[in-house]
């Protein structure tokens, strides 16, 4: 593994979940089943943050004694200990720039989520809802934020099971136990959905489908279609206002206005905390 540290790579997301707070603890008490009992998180989930927090960073983070009187234990290399500083002073900086947009309630929040950079186009700000454990996997219902007041897109919302005035689900990713548990996912988090414009499928709006396990069709109306050989480019808004790309098959004849359903994996939403 190369010597040099990325503390570009490592921190990037350093405010968004635990893995910090768990190399922290390691630090202290030199235990990593100790450090995850101290955030509240599993030792599984421990070790794959540690796994995910070393290969961001490009270099080794804790070193394990295996065995001794002690039975063994966990220390904090220098690049361990060098990325825990670098994480202190740029909370330090963070809360000193967030702080002066204190009198604007919205412009933190905002500006947390700006902060996050992703190849994925779809970012959709949400709030969680109830969590449902499914074995290793957990199931995480979405409630989007709403741009547009109170309605919805002109006919994009009542449709195919999508939000509406009955408070169903507007969007559900699903993810492992020990991701869930890193992010500290409860209901009412502010989060972001992210999902690649590849992984949405546009269909025309037609009648009623059976639900499918796992498959998520929300209604919505284009507002933009780029025509390709390869696929037509749709931008859809949802019936909260918010914008989701996706594609359509090539000729698929859509225009702006028309009413669409944007089919996709619950397993293709990816979440992301901002630190506001």
């Amino acid at each position: 593994m190369p010597a040099t540290l990325s503390l570009s790579g490592a921190l990037g997301h350093a405010h968004a979940d635990k893995r910090i707070d768990i190399l922290r603890h390691i630090g202290v008490c030199g235990s990593i089943s100790q450090a995850a009992r101290a955030v509240g998180v599993s030792y599984k989930a421990a070790w794959q943050a540690l796994d995910t927090l070393t290969n961001l960073a490009g270099a080794p983070l804790v070193a394990r004694a295996v065995g001794g009187a002690g039975g063994g234990g966990a220390r904090l290399t220098a690049a361990g200990r060098e990325l825990l500083a670098a994480a202190d002073a740029l909370a330090l900086a963070r809360g000193a720039v967030l702080a002066r947009w204190q009198a604007a309630p919205d412009a933190g929040p905002a500006l947390a989520r700006l902060a996050l950079r992703t190849s994925m186009r779809n970012q959709l700000p949400c709030t969680v809802g109830p969590l449902a454990l499914q074995g290793q996997i957990v199931r995480v219902p979405l409630r989007l934020a709403r741009t547009d007041g109170e309605g919805g897109a002109d006919g994009a919302d009542g449709a195919d099971g999508a939000d509406g005035a009955d408070g169903a689900l507007d969007l559900a990713a699903r993810i492992t136990r020990e991701s869930a548990e890193l992010l500290g996912l409860q209901p009412g988090l502010a989060v972001q959905a992210l999902c690649k414009a590849t992984a949405v499928r546009v269909e025309r709006a037609g009648a009623a489908l059976a639900a499918e396990p796992g498959i998520l069709r929300l209604p919505a109306k284009a507002v933009r279609v780029v025509r390709g050989s390869s696929g037509d480019e749709v931008s859809a808004e949802l019936a909260a206002g918010l914008q989701l790309v996706g594609f359509a098959m090539p000729g698929s004849g859509l225009r702006a206005g028309h009413r669409v359903a944007l089919v996709l994996e619950e397993n293709a939403v990816v979440l992301a905390l901002a630190h506001g």
